[in-house]
């Protein structure tokens, strides 16, 4: 009998707040062991971030306590066919947070959005942190006004990678966010364009072809 491939994503707002809770539900999920399995760590929306970005090495250290293999890469100034060989080698496809629209600019410059469709759609696991979780949406636009769209000048529009039918709007109820969506992210969106999901940063959403549910550590 054939087999079909499911498509899995694991999307978070935080994910080292989260990775053991992922790394069990692996197991227990698809009996996927993460034990010497292949995971791409793409950290291109973190370039254009300032400071000593300990999230994004938390981020990748949490996969490697996993017991992945982690191999860095960023799509910046990458050709087509080089992120479509990285892609198929892989077991799993991280994507960092940072900022989204620089993300989504070099996605779009490399042309590879139908690619990431296309690994995922045969089995590969997404896992989003953030900004990573942001752009497997249908649309980026709602976190507008906090990511520096200003770094992202040769970005054409604002659809996501469409890996998911809803947005992520990360670290609702941090303290370090509260400015942001009291001041503006709740009214930009207060309106019926997109299914939104207000994430925490110990929550994560869990995929399943079009199923879905939020979980918590």
């Amino acid at each position: 009998m054939a087999h079909n491939p499911v498509k899995r994503l694991y999307l978070a707002s935080s994910f080292n707040t989260v990775a053991g809770k992922v790394g069990k539900d692996l197991v227990h999920d698809w009996k996927f062991k993460p034990k010497n399995k292949r995971a791409v760590f793409i950290d291109t929306a973190a370039e254009p971030e300032e400071g000593d970005k300990q999230w994004l090495k938390d981020d990748r250290k949490s996969l490697e306590n996993l017991g992945f293999q982690v191999s860095d890469f960023t799509l910046t100034d990458k050709k087509f066919g080089e992120v479509k060989q990285v892609l198929e080698e892989m077991d799993v496809i991280f994507v960092s947070g940072g900022n989204t629209f620089y993300l989504l600019e070099k996605i779009q410059l490399t042309g590879t959005a139908e690619l990431f469709n296309k690994q995922v759609n045969i089995g590969k696991i997404y896992i989003g942190s953030s900004a990573g979780s942001v752009v497997a949406g249908p649309d980026i636009a709602p976190v507008k006004r906090y990511d520096a769209e200003s770094k992202a000048q040769k970005l054409h529009g604002y659809n996501g990678l469409g890996l998911v039918d809803f947005v992520v709007l990360p670290h609702w109820g941090s303290v370090d966010f509260k400015k942001v969506y009291m001041d503006f992210r709740l009214k930009d969106n207060y309106n019926s364009k997109n299914k939104l999901i207000l994430l925490a940063d110990n929550q994560y959403v869990a995929v399943k072809e079009n199923w879905y549910s939020i979980r918590a550590v």
